[in-house]
C-alpha cells in the first residue's frame, strides 16, 4: 500500500502522518516474516476464518501466518515462561497468541508482553471505546493486547424438549432437580465450565462488587460459600449425579444433539445457529440467558516479548481489526464472532451483515455481566477441583 493511501485512511481515522509513516515502516519490517499464530483450534468454523484471514495477509503484505492450533491458552504462557528462563530472548516460537483473562494478567505480571503496541494500530480508530477493549477480567491492558472479538456466556435448548428454560441460579436448580441427568456444565478448568461457575458465584455471592477486586483469602471464603452450597445441591441432579462431567462444551452439544442432555453452553451467542446449519443440533435449537445477565467479555491477541515476527504479528492484528475482516468474523454463516468495531463507523451493507441473525442465534436482549478479576480464576478452579473433581 502506498504511503499516500496509508495517509488518507490516517486522516479519516484521526492518526497522525507521522504514526502513519510509523506503520508504514512496520509493514515493510513484516513483509517475508513468519507469524506463528497460537490460536484455540477447537471450532471448525474459528480455523477456517483464521486460515482465510491468513491467506488474505500473504497476498496483501507477504506475511505467512502459521495457525498453531492448541486446546489451552495456559500451556502457551507456560511455554512462553519456559523460554525466558532459558535465556531464549528473541527467538520465541510464539509470534502471536489469542489470550484474555487469567492468561493476560499472568503474562503481563511476569513481564511476559511486548508493547504496548495496539493502540498503534491503523484500525484502532474503528474500535468501539464503549466496550470492555481496555481492561481485561478488571486488569487494565494498556495496549499490551489488541481486542478481536466479543463473547457471552450462551445457554442452548431445544423447544421441542424444553419450551420454558431456566433463567436463574435458582430456576436451573429446580430444572435439575426436575430432570435428573438431563443437566451439566464442562469440567473447569475447561474455559466453558470455569465460566459456569463464575456465572452461578455473580448470582449468589453476598456482595459481588468484591469480584471486581484482586481475590483474597477473607473475600474468596465469605463470596464462595453460597457457591459450594448451591453446587452441593446441583451436583446429585446433574448428569451422572455430578460425579463425572462432560469434557468441553463441544462434547455438550453432541449430547444436547443426541438428547441426552436437555441444554448446553456457550461463549458465541451466535453458535446454535451455526450447529443447526451444519446439521449437529435440529432446526428447534434456540440461544437464551438468565434474566439478570450473563457473563460477558472481549477476547484478544497479544506479543509475547521474545516474539521473532513482532512486526508481522502487528500487521495481522491490524488487519484483524479491519472492517473487512470483522465484518466477516460476524457474519453468522463464516463465523458469527461479535464484533470490537464502532459499527456506526462502518460501510451500511457491513452494518446489515453484522446486524443480521439467524434461526438458532440469542434473539433476545440479554444484559452483560462484568467478568470477575481475573485472580479469581485460579483460586475458584482449584478449590472447585478440591471439592469436586476426584470423585
Amino acid at each position: 500500500m502506498k504511503l499516500s493511501t496509508l495517509a488518507a485512511i490516517a486522516l479519516t481515522l484521526g492518526v497522525s502522518t507521522w504514526a502513519n509513516a510509523d506503520w508504514s515502516q512496520t509493514q515493510n519490517e513484516a513483509k517475508g516474516q513468519t507469524v506463528y499464530f497460537n490460536a484455540w483450534g477447537g471450532s471448525e468454523a474459528t480455523n477456517a476464518y483464521i486460515a482465510w484471514a491468513a491467506k488474505e495477509v500473504k497476498t496483501r503484505y507477504g506475511i505467512d501466518v502459521r495457525h498453531v492450533k492448541i486446546t489451552d491458552t495456559a500451556e502457551v504462557v507456560k511455554r512462553v515462561q519456559t523460554e525466558m528462563a532459558a535465556g531464549r530472548t528473541s527467538d520465541g516460537s510464539v509470534d502471536l497468541m489469542w489470550v484474555n483473562g487469567e492468561n493476560f494478567r499472568n503474562l503481563k505480571n511476569g513481564g511476559l508482553l511486548f508493547g504496548p503496541w495496539a493502540q498503534s494500530l491503523l484500525n484502532w480508530g474503528l474500535v468501539d471505546l464503549n466496550k470492555p477493549v481496555r481492561t481485561d477480567f478488571s486488569v487494565p491492558t494498556e495496549g499490551y493486547e489488541s481486542p478481536w472479538g466479543t463473547a457471552q456466556l450462551t445457554f442452548i435448548s431445544d423447544s421441542a424438549k424444553t419450551p420454558t428454560p431456566p433463567r436463574s441460579a435458582a430456576d436451573l436448580l429446580a430444572f435439575a432437580k426436575s430432570n435428573p441427568g438431563r443437566v451439566s456444565y464442562p469440567k473447569p478448568p475447561d474455559f466453558h465450565g470455569t465460566t459456569f461457575v463464575k456465572q452461578m458465584l455473580l448470582e449468589l455471592a453476598p456482595n459481588p462488587a468484591v469480584l471486581q477486586q484482586p481475590v483474597t483469602t477473607a473475600t474468596f471464603a465469605t463470596a464462595t460459600q453460597p457457591l459450594w452450597a448451591y453446587l452441593d445441591q446441583l451436583h446429585p441432579s446433574l448428569w451422572r449425579n455430578g460425579k463425572t462431567f462432560p469434557a468441553s462444551a463441544a462434547e455438550m452439544h453432541r449430547m444436547l444433539g443426541d438428547g441426552e442432555l436437555k441444554m448446553s453452553i456457550t461463549f458465541n451467542p451466535n453458535e446454535a445457529a451455526n450447529l443447526i446449519a451444519s446439521k449437529q443440533l435440529p432446526a428447534s435449537a434456540y440461544s437464551f440467558g438468565f434474566t439478570d445477565g450473563t457473563i460477558g467479555n472481549v477476547h484478544f491477541v497479544a506479543i509475547p516479548v521474545n516474539a521473532r515476527a513482532k512486526a508481522g504479528a502487528q500487521v495481522f492484528a491490524n488487519f484483524l481489526l479491519s472492517a473487512e475482516a470483522q465484518t466477516r468474523k460476524a457474519d453468522i454463516t463464516v463465523w458469527g464472532d461479535g464484533t470490537v468495531l464502532d459499527i456506526s463507523k462502518l460501510p451500511p451493507a457491513s452494518q446489515a451483515l453484522i446486524r443480521k441473525t439467524a434461526p438458532g442465534a440469542l434473539a433476545e436482549a440479554v444484559p452483560t455481566l462484568p467478568e470477575p478479576h481475573a485472580s479469581w480464576v485460579d483460586a475458584l478452579e482449584a478449590e472447585w477441583l478440591k471439592r469436586y473433581g476426584l470423585r
